[in-house]
């Protein structure tokens, strides 16, 4: 028994455009512009994440407080004390050491970070200190604590200790006084005896008698 034939219609290709019409469309729209791999390769589609993102952090600082600035942690300062006529008018090499570190200082342009106060007024919080004091009192500070140890060395009659500060203001306040010492009769020393007043450039800045 022979199977039926099956006839199947298929839609037929679209005839092609004559070769006349092809180059009358290509004169009309322009030669086709081909980009080359390269480019094509290189060149990335601008992607809105990172635009999302600010939007979404700036809608949450909307209405957020600032943070807070970091508070400024007290400093430490070092000093030796003693009653000021051993300090400026008895102790033979102070004056020279102190002329020394200052003018290291100056050569390496670094700032001065030590200095006499006469009658300082934080000796107040130090009263097992102040009832073993001869008066009027200098006293020779600093942020360096290792350099304060070794004039304590050098200067040994002196008092020592330190303290915690808010600003070198407060460190460096004094009361007024009027420093006086008695030349003596007989000066045996082989070298003369220090001019009155050298201390000055080693006071806090803007005083001649230790006052803040």
């Amino acid at each position: 028994m022979v199977a039926p034939a099956t006839l199947s219609l298929r839609p037929s290709a679209a005839p092609a455009p004559p070769r006349a019409a092809l180059s009358r469309a290509r004169a009309w729209f322009g030669p086709a512009i081909r980009t080359s791999p390269s480019v094509a390769a290189s060149y990335q589609p601008r992607r809105f994440s990172g635009v999302r993102r600010a939007v979404a952090v700036d809608a949450d600082q909307q209405g957020s407080p600032e943070p807070p600035e970091q508070e400024k942690k007290p400093e430490t300062y070092y000093f030796l004390v003693a009653n000021a006529k051993f300090m400026l008018d008895e102790e033979e090499h102070f004056q020279e050491q102190l002329a020394e570190k200052l003018r290291n200082y100056g050569e390496r342009d670094k700032e001065q970070d030590f200095w006499l106060v006469v009658e300082p007024k934080f000796l107040d919080r130090f009263p097992n200190i102040t009832k073993r004091l001869k008066r009027p009192a200098v006293a020779l500070v600093s942020t360096d604590g290792n350099w304060i140890t070794f004039m304590k060395l050098r200067l040994d009659r002196v008092l020592q200790d330190q303290f915690d500060a808010d600003s070198v203001v407060e460190v460096l306040a004094s009361n007024p006084v009027e420093l006086k010492f008695e030349k003596p009769e007989k000066w045996t020393a082989p070298y003369p005896k220090y001019e009155f007043g050298w201390w000055e450039p080693f006071l806090p800045p803007k005083s001649s008698n230790g006052t803040a």
